[in-house]
């Protein structure tokens, strides 16, 4: 079927005002040719809706559920394990719309939660946010690149694990320097891969619960009895149940981090993006909860967490709890199948997260915190040194070659994860405030994209997430660890350094220092009309019969 809507060129112009954006959207060849052109700084618009929509789904449905999910089974047990992400669905209901607004309000290249924070909180925040975004995505690449590796060495094998990385790295950076239209189709069937294999997963744990493996063993929630259902961490008793529950849910950020903000960053190279935005915000929602939900109740089903073949620390490579549960129910062939699916699921991860940490990089450069080298694209619209500076930081998943990828990754996704979260406190104060110039600027009936519960989702993201953050490495002060208290912590005095650095410049430039924007002087404006316009500009095509209807639903 083809393409409701053409493709579009994203220009960039001069900023008019201090917080105007230096981004508009050209709806049309002859204002496009009106315009003062930047050369070689122009994404392209190539993504379509079910691009943006596995784009963001597949980069969530990744190695936290696969692989992530074994440690804090492991830790806390199923129940723990079940309840946590069941939580952390909410957190992610609140944050999936608070972006999906803002971003829909003025669906602009470069527009993210960092710019978000800058825009309507304060500039030296949004720098802050802005690198700890950067370094977030960056630090997730060679995250699923270990995985990949840590998945590779399930199958018997005399290959270097150097080799199987660097092999990763090349395909990544190789689809991330095509067109955007190409990384979007490969990413479209990586994603579909990984959900044919979640849903084959879920099927088969009902049926292994019911006793139709191939021993008719029925497990039932056999796992779930003789107090194993919440296991106890650190001490005895209640107090460490619930450490181990709060040990789960700190774990279950990780597999969920930044999956929100892909929806975002894809956008801004999205089709009629006022239509396509919603639309795959609003199904993010309800289909990752369809997936974990059901997801971690079945890996809780299929497989003992007392097993010592999960991911705990040990150098033991099979840390998928979905293959060992399948290996240990006797199906023949079936766990190298999964294991191959779930593989191609952290290839997939990681090519998503190098996308989204070009696209910070070269946000930044528009927004003038980084060089404007980063600006620079290829003839694809691609942002190539922002994408080779990214794929840098894919070398730390070398680290395997003197560590276990366990532990690796254990400490890259602490880091990761916390940096996540800390963002995600930070967007909720600027979707406050963007709440609070929308009303001051009377433009609430312009809003296109309004959702449930806020700004009180808002308020309790803030809370939660920043006791999250404030309590991850609560385990380092009954067994002190150093790498593993750095791994939890780093990130603080990183991201205040960066903080009260740009307050040091604010003063030394401007001559004052100020924490936070006043409303007034919040842009909500600028380039307001033009998107309405683009947006007008494009009919959206009705389905004409129930094949194309089903098709519009799926895409």
């Amino acid at each position: 079927m083809k393409e409701a809507f053409p493709s579009s060129r994203l220009t960039l112009v001069p900023a008019s005002t201090e917080v105007a954006r230096r981004i508009w959207i050209s709806p049309s060849p002859t204002l496009e040719s009106s315009m003062e052109m930047i050369p070689d700084t122009t994404l392209h618009r190539g993504l379509k809706s079910r691009h943006v929509q596995l784009l963001a789904l597949g980069g969530c449905i990744g190695t936290g559920l696969f692989i992530g999910s074994g440690g804090a089974l492991s830790v806390a047990g199923p129940a723990s394990l079940f309840l946590s992400y069941c939580i952390m669905l909410v957190v992610i209901f609140f944050v999936m719309n608070m972006l999906g607004e803002m971003i829909t309000f003025l669906p602009l290249p470069g527009n993210g939660a960092q710019s978000f924070v800058k825009d309507y909180v304060d500039d030296s925040l949004g720098f802050a946010i802005s690198w700890n975004y950067r370094y977030a995505f960056s630090i997730l690449v060679p995250t699923e690149i270990t995985a990949a590796a840590l998945l590779i060495d399930y199958w018997p094998n005399s290959v270097h694990t150097a080799v199987w990385i660097t092999i990763f790295l090349v395909v990544m950076v190789g689809l991330n320097l095509t067109s955007v239209k190409v990384f979007g189709e490969a990413e479209f069937y990586f994603a579909s891969i990984k959900i044919f294999a979640v849903v084959g997963l879920i099927v088969l744990g009902v049926v292994l619960f019911f006793g139709g493996g191939p021993s008719h063993d029925r497990l039932g929630f056999r796992y779930w009895k003789h107090g194993l259902a919440f296991k106890p961490y650190l001490v005895e008793g209640p107090t460490g149940r619930f450490l181990g529950f709060w040990y789960a849910v700190i774990r279950s950020g990780f597999a969920f981090i930044c999956s929100p903000e892909l929806v975002a960053t894809a956008g801004s190279e999205a089709i009629k993006p006022r239509a396509n935005i919603p639309k795959a915000a609003s199904r993010f929602i309800y289909r990752l909860g369809f997936f974990y939900v059901l997801g971690t109740l079945v890996i809780g089903i299929i497989c003992d967490s007392r097993s010592h073949q999960l991911l705990n620390g040990s150098s033991d490579a099979s840390a998928s709890p979905f293959v060992i549960g399948i290996k240990n129910a006797g199906i023949p062939v079936l766990d190298s199948i999964i294991n191959a699916a779930i593989l191609t699921s952290a290839a997939s991860s990681g090519n998503s997260f190098l996308y989204s940490s070009s696209r910070v990089l070269y946000s930044n450069a528009v927004k003038g915190i980084a060089p404007s080298i980063f600006m620079r694209v290829n003839r694809f619209g691609v942002p190539y040194f922002a994408v080779v500076t990214t794929s840098l930081f894919g070398c730390l998943a070398y680290l395997n070659a003197s560590s276990t990828s366990a532990n690796v990754f254990t400490w890259l996704s602490n880091i990761a994860t916390i940096s996540g979260f800390l963002s995600w406190t930070a967007l909720s104060v600027a979707y406050i405030r963007w709440r609070k110039a929308i009303s001051h600027n009377d433009l609430w009936h312009r809003v296109t994209y309004k959702t449930i519960l806020q700004p009180y989702g808002a308020y309790f993201v803030i809370f939660f997430v920043g006791l999250i953050c404030l309590t991850n490495g609560f385990a380092v002060f009954f067994n002190f660890n150093g790498p593993d208290f750095v791994a939890a912590y780093v990130t603080f005095p990183i991201l205040a350094a960066l903080y009260v650095s740009h307050k040091v410049y604010e003063y030394f430039k401007l001559g004052r220092v100020r924490f936070v924007r006043p409303i007034e002087e919040i842009d909500v404006t600028t380039n307001l009309d033009l998107i309405e316009q683009e947006d007008a500009g494009i009919p959206a095509r009705v389905p004409r019969n129930l094949v194309e209807k089903a098709w519009f639903w799926l895409a």
